[in-house]
């Protein structure tokens, strides 16, 4: 059965995923606190952790950032925080995905097993197709409708990050760091200009992106 560590300092909260998760077929631990959460991670590890940020004893920044040294558990936050800032400080420290308060209860739950199925699914393939484009990423090579896309390097760049990761939120300043370096964590300008190309490139509606789609004041997340 499929563990999940659910961490807020809300009674009522972790009572309510507590019986969702357990109908849904999930096992459920709980921890009111940071120091808790990471005791119980360390001595039985779950298969994914949902993460208030505002916890009474640590941030739950913090609390991910610990974790990170010795697990690699998929992270979903969970908060009431709704700037951009603190969504980017908790996925660029670790967390895979965030949702804001108040949820839906299937939002949440699609979250979860997408999290869930990019930690059982093996190395992702070297052809990865979409409705409307294939990567071949062993061959460097895109198609669209049989003949070949041609992209710049640094679009090509950009791609493969995301396509090497789907479904999963990365964060601008991930994607400068790892396509132009760490210098150029702050040039978001940079990112609209090249997305904006690739989506011309690859979309069917440039209006209505399917899979290349922007999570404003974030990131960005590759849709297969």
């Amino acid at each position: 059965m499929t563990a999940v560590l659910v961490v807020d300092d809300d009674p009522h909260l972790l009572r309510a995923l507590r019986i969702t998760l357990q109908a849904h077929g999930y096992e459920v631990a709980t921890s009111a606190d940071g120091r808790s959460a990471l005791l119980q991670a360390r001595q039985g590890p779950p298969s994914v952790v949902i993460l208030d940020l505002g916890l009474p004893d640590l941030d739950g920044t913090a609390v991910i950032k610990e974790l990170r040294g010795f697990s690699s558990v998929p992270v979903l936050v969970l908060s009431a925080r709704h700037g951009s800032e603190d969504k980017v400080e908790a996925l660029d420290a670790g967390a895979d995905d965030y949702i804001t308060k108040p949820f839906g209860l299937d939002e949440l739950l699609a979250r979860l097993r997408a999290l869930l199925r990019r930690s059982v699914e093996p190395e992702l393939e070297a052809v990865v197709r979409t409705d409307a484009f294939t990567v071949d990423l062993a061959k460097h090579r895109v198609t669209r409708d049989g003949a070949d896309v041609r992209l710049t390097p640094t679009e090509w760049k950009i791609l493969e990050v995301l396509v090497r990761n789907p479904e999963k939120l990365i964060t601008q300043q991930q994607l400068l760091s790892r396509v132009w370096g760490p210098a150029y964590a702050k040039e978001t300008n940079y990112l609209r200009v090249y997305i904006a190309q690739l989506r011309r490139k690859l979309e069917p509606d440039t209006a209505s992106p399917r899979h290349l789609l922007t999570e404003a004041g974030i990131g960005y997340r590759f849709m297969p």
